[in-house]
Formats: structure tokens, C-alpha cells, sequence
């Protein structure tokens, strides 16, 4: 099976020393869903300090971004089509859904936006993509 891009995002973004100071006064949980697996997000001071992949009852996030396995896979490419390019993007084609409180989103929205887009330039086409 391929490895998905939120495996090693922890990693990637916790080396970005200029994206972790972009979210230092970020404390959020978050979901991400790719597909059917869902992936929650625990970032602190900018870091992420942990991601845990599958269902968990009643684990509470402030808000939720979900798309299909290929809407993910299509983001991550280095240079995605129009309609791929963005999470609004995403939303606004249909691919992505995001719901919940968009406060801590949208004040921190270029620091999640860059968060997400992180595998596209760890090289996914190492992991099958």
C-alpha cells in the first residue's frame, strides 16, 4: 500500500524552522481526513506534537478538512493542476470538505495551508506517488 503524505508530515514540518516561528502561538487539534483514514493533529507553539492515524472515540478537534485519497495525492503533486493547487481550491471543486470552528483556521490559515501542502516537496514520488 502507499504511503500516505500525513506519515512523515510531523517530521517534515518540525524541521521547517521558519514554518514552526509562522505557528508559534498556534495550540490546536485538528482532523484530516484522507479517504477513509482519518489523521488527528495536535500542534503546540507550532510544532506538531503528534498525529495519530485511525478512529478514536470521542477525540474532539476544532476543525476538520476531509478529501478522497486523489484529491490528497493530486495536492501533493510538485506543480498540481488548477482546482488542486489550493485547500480552497479543493473546497470550492468539490474535492474537500472542511467544517467545525474556522476560527483557529482562518487566523492561522497560511501556517495550515503551508502544513498541508509540506509533502509536496518531500519528494511523494518516493512513497509510491
Amino acid at each position: 500500500m502507499a504511503k500516505s503524505g500525513f506519515e512523515d508530515l510531523a517530521d517534515q514540518v518540525n524541521r521547517n524552522s521558519a514554518l514552526v516561528h509562522r505557528g508559534r502561538f498556534l495550540d490546536v487539534d485538528f482532523l484530516v481526513v484522507d479517504g477513509d483514514t482519518p489523521y488527528w493533529i495536535s500542534v503546540r507553539e507550532g510544532r506538531i506534537a503528534e498525529i495519530s492515524a485511525g478512529q478514536a472515540l470521542l477525540r474532539s478537534w476544532a476543525f476538520a478538512i476531509r478529501a478522497t485519497s486523489e484529491a490528497w495525492r493530486t495536492f501533493w503533486q510538485a506543480t498540481p493542476p488548477p482546482g488542486f493547487h489550493d485547500l480552497f481550491a479543493l473546497c470550492k471543486g468539490g474535492h474537500a470538505k472542511i467544517e467545525g470552528d474556522l476560527q483557529p483556521l482562518m487566523a492561522n490559515l497560511r501556517y495550515i495551508k503551508e502544513v498541508l501542502a509540506t509533502p509536496r516537496t518531500s519528494g511523494l514520488e518516493d512513497h509510491g506517488r
